[in-house]
C-alpha cells in the first residue's frame, strides 16, 4: 500500500515540485485514496522531497519608503 501511494507521490511531485504535505494530501484525496495528513507527511520526509517555495524578500525597500 505504501509503495503504491508512494509512486503517485512521486509522479505528482514531478509534475508539480511546489506541493507540499497539505496540497498533496488535498489532490490525493481529490483522486480517491485515503489518506491522512501526517502520513504524507512521512512519506515524503521518507522520501526526501521537500517542496520549492519563494523564499521571503525582506531586504528590499518598498518604492515609496523615505529613508
Amino acid at each position: 500500500m505504501n509503495l503504491d501511494l508512494m509512486r503517485v507521490i512521486d509522479k505528482q511531485f514531478l509534475e508539480t515540485p511546489f506541493f507540499g504535505m497539505r496540497q498533496m494530501t488535498w489532490h490525493l484525496r481529490n483522486e480517491g485514496h485515503l489518506v491522512n495528513e501526517k502520513r504524507i507527511r512521512r512519506l515524503m520526509r521518507l522520501m526526501g522531497l521537500m517542496p520549492i517555495y519563494q523564499k521571503p524578500n525582506t531586504s528590499r525597500p518598498a518604492k515609496g519608503h523615505m529613508i
